[in-house]
């Protein structure tokens, strides 16, 4: 992310109206590899595949802020693999953590990883550090930590099924998971802002709020969410684009300031039980408009929202979710050539 990007990430943040809006996506291997014409095993095993893909999107797209940004991750395998769970690499699918706890009783034996040591996140790191003089090069920083979150790494060390039934049948049990996952969470992310300095943003993506009510999520998803968010940041970002309205509401008193959100709830009505104080990233259909439409279609939707939208204050234009596989070049230029002409 450049100076120009994050100085604009930030004033949208504080309330500031930019005009044009800024245009962002959340992008990572389901999107980039294929899009670059790799395949994904290829862009997870080699730094070079990996930093040309990521520069070859900056360049084709110089006025699109991607988040996080060069992102050196190993799919939905990155913290998982620090508990000891097999991995699955298919050549071009996405990557898979196999779960590790078939019993609740596993729990009491389960240690805390070390992010410096264990599993694949050395290698996350030593890939930053190899291409951050790259990165700066190019007019570039390294902006944020990243991470899942700690009830979507819980899913994948026991199952989301098993996981979901046993917040209500073994509470205790999985209150000491989510305990353990959250240290490891914090270390894991204070160990990247050590690395890198220049980290003044938190990144967390946890899918699994949207699989609680509001009960369950005060009980086994705030008060997680809100330790790992209470870190001296600017930009605390969350992912979830599963259902947000029974949680939305409290996102602001966890700490987050800039959320991605699903296509379940429209714009409208997540700023009225959010009371406007989260910046929204989105919220365009991924799938169905941006990857399997045409150009004219996604033109349309954005000038749509923006039609509907007249108080365009913490709003920065994007999908809802991240990029999906299958986006063109065309479809994504179409997407910001409709954020700019609307303010021709």
């Amino acid at each position: 992310m450049t100076n120009h990007q994050w100085n604009q990430l930030l004033s949208v943040i504080r309330g500031e109206t930019i005009n044009p809006l800024p245009v962002a996506f959340i992008v990572d291997c389901p999107w980039l590899p294929n899009w670059h014409g790799v395949q994904i095993a290829d862009y997870l095993c080699s730094d070079n595949v990996w930093f040309d893909a990521n520069r070859r999107a900056i360049e084709t797209f110089p006025d699109i802020c991607f988040l996080p940004g060069f992102w050196s991750e190993f799919g939905m395998c990155t913290e998982p693999s620090a508990f000891g769970t097999r991995c699955q690499f298919p050549r071009n699918e996405f990557p898979f953590a196999e779960k590790i706890i078939n019993d609740i009783a596993q729990i009491d034996t389960l240690a805390t990883p070390n992010p410096e040591t264990d599993g694949l996140l050395p290698f996350m790191l030593n890939r930053l550090r190899w291409a951050e003089p790259k990165i700066k090069a190019l007019g570039h920083e390294i902006r944020f930590s990243v991470s899942r979150g700690p009830l979507n790494v819980a899913t994948f060390l026991m199952g989301t099924t098993e996981f979901l039934c046993a917040i209500k049948t073994d509470p205790e049990p999985m209150h000491k998971l989510l305990r353990i996952i959250t240290d490891f969470l914090k270390q894991w992310h204070a160990l990247q802002r050590k690395t890198f300095p220049t980290i003044d943003g938190l990144m967390m993506l946890d899918d699994i709020v949207g699989f609680m009510g509001e009960a369950d999520f005060l009980e086994f998803g705030q008060p997680y969410l809100k330790e790992l968010y209470a870190t001296d940041v600017a930009v605390k970002f969350f992912h979830n684009d599963a259902a947000c309205a029974q949680s939305i509401r409290h996102y602001a008193n966890i700490g987050i300031n800039l959320y991605n959100p699903g296509t379940q709830t429209s714009l409208a009505e997540m700023r009225r039980l959010c009371d406007h104080r989260l910046t929204i990233l989105g919220t365009i259909p991924p799938r169905d408009v941006l990857a399997q439409g045409k150009p004219a279609d996604v033109k349309a939707a954005v000038e749509k929202l923006l039609a509907e939208t007249p108080d365009r204050s913490r709003l920065i234009l994007s999908c809802a979710g991240g990029m999906p596989p299958g986006v063109t070049t065309e479809n994504i230029r179409a997407f910001s050539d409709a954020a700019r002409k609307f303010y021709a």
